[in-house]
């Protein structure tokens, strides 16, 4: 005959478990993973491993601790950052804000001050906010997203801006210029502009996009064009991101001048169309991605793009306009003057102007941002988020 046994887990406080059988304890032991310590270990230890693995060139010194995903993303933040004129950075401080281990996953949320030095021997300090996720495999916690999100914070605008008339401007943020739409339901955006010719003379970035999601919200599905400068050449490209993930540069080719439109379009619940095209040469990208959004706003914006452990400044893009301009709200397609879109204003670390938006033209679809004479980083307060 079968003996039968009634078996049962018990977690046990050392974050084991234990099979217990009619009662009593058994021979066998399941580990489980460990507590809160554990996960501030690998997160240190993460964060360690990103600065050697820059210095050194070498990557795999990431891998321990992060999902493969995870770590190809911290690997292309890297050459980013060696791109755009990061020399070194290093973390200065961490303070934990909260941490929650739940089974096989874990979150935690800090506030990490890093220093970047620059390739002109010029260093900026800030602390950002990062937002964790890890998951336990293969006998270990490895980090599998990181998200900053105060790299999208918007505020109002205070009375003055230096370099910004007040009554234009309607809001500020460390690295958004452009148009925002909130308020209802957002399931498509577009617009149009020439990609700028970028300044080859300092290293920096600029990235040119619409989006759906991202203000005050952490979702955010988003496509667009951006250069990057370093070694005295421009690299152009185009690309498509949807947090947490980091963004992807896409099989199309750019170069200044070049006209180019992007629609996202949410085509049936969570299923989304990327199109990406360019006018000028008539070849187009597009792609269908399962993404949940909260469809709770719009953008068109030209950015400083971020990439977690570093601090890039603004290129000199010059100026840049948006045309034919538009998102569907409520199901009804509506221009930014319709949806009363608000303008946002990049600002530096000393709360100057350095890159502001026009007020709308008449057609309320249409728009240029300016690349102002301000320092990028002046007080010095924006992330590189693309990637990281």
């Amino acid at each position: 005959m079968r003996w039968l046994i009634a078996a049962s887990l018990l977690l046990t406080a050392c974050g084991t478990l234990r099979l217990v059988e009619n009662g009593g304890p058994a021979p066998i032991t399941v580990v489980a993973p460990a507590g809160e310590d554990a996960v501030k270990a690998v997160i240190q230890q993460a964060n360690e491993a990103q600065a050697k693995a820059f210095a050194s060139g070498d990557d795999s010194a990431m891998r321990a601790t992060a999902t493969p995903e995870y770590f190809a993303e911290l690997a292309q933040t890297n050459r980013d950052l060696a791109r755009s004129g990061v020399r070194t950075f290093e973390l200065v401080r961490i303070d934990w804000i909260a941490l929650s281990v739940d089974g096989t996953s874990a979150h935690a949320t800090t506030d990490e001050t890093w220093r970047t030095t620059f390739v002109d021997g010029s260093t900026d300090e800030r602390t950002d906010r990062n937002e964790y996720a890890l998951v336990w495999s293969d006998g270990a916690w490895k980090i599998e997203s990181d998200i900053h999100p105060d790299a999208r914070r918007v505020e109002p605008a205070p009375a003055t801006i230096p370099g910004a008339a007040p009554a234009q401007i309607a809001s500020t943020s460390s690295n958004w210029s452009g148009y925002i739409a909130t308020g209802g339901t957002y399931t498509s955006v577009t617009g149009t502009w020439t990609v700028p010719s970028v300044t080859a003379t300092a290293s920096g970035a600029d990235a040119t996009w619409v989006g759906i999601g991202g203000v005050g919200a952490t979702d955010l599905i988003q496509a667009g064009t951006q250069a990057t400068v370093g070694g005295g050449q421009v690299d152009y490209q185009a690309w498509t991101e949807i947090l947490p993930q980091t963004s992807r540069r896409v099989p199309l080719n750019v170069r200044a001048g070049d006209s180019v439109s992007v629609t996202i379009t949410e085509q049936s619940e969570a299923q989304w169309a990327i199109v990406i095209v360019n006018n000028t040469t008539r070849e187009t990208y597009k792609t269908s991605v399962a993404y949940r959004s909260s469809r709770s706003s719009a953008e068109w914006i030209e950015e400083a793009p971020s990439a977690g452990r570093g601090i890039v400044p603004l290129d000199e893009f010059g100026a840049i306009r948006f045309s034919a301009s538009s998102a569907v709200r409520e199901g009804t397609t509506q221009t930014l003057a319709a949806l009363g879109a608000r303008s946002v204003a990049m600002i530096n670390g000393a709360r100057q102007t350095i890159a502001s938006p026009s007020a709308l033209d008449g057609s309320g679809s249409a728009f240029t941002v300016t690349r102002t004479s301000a320092p990028a980083t002046a007080g010095g307060s924006r992330s590189y988020r693309r990637r990281g």
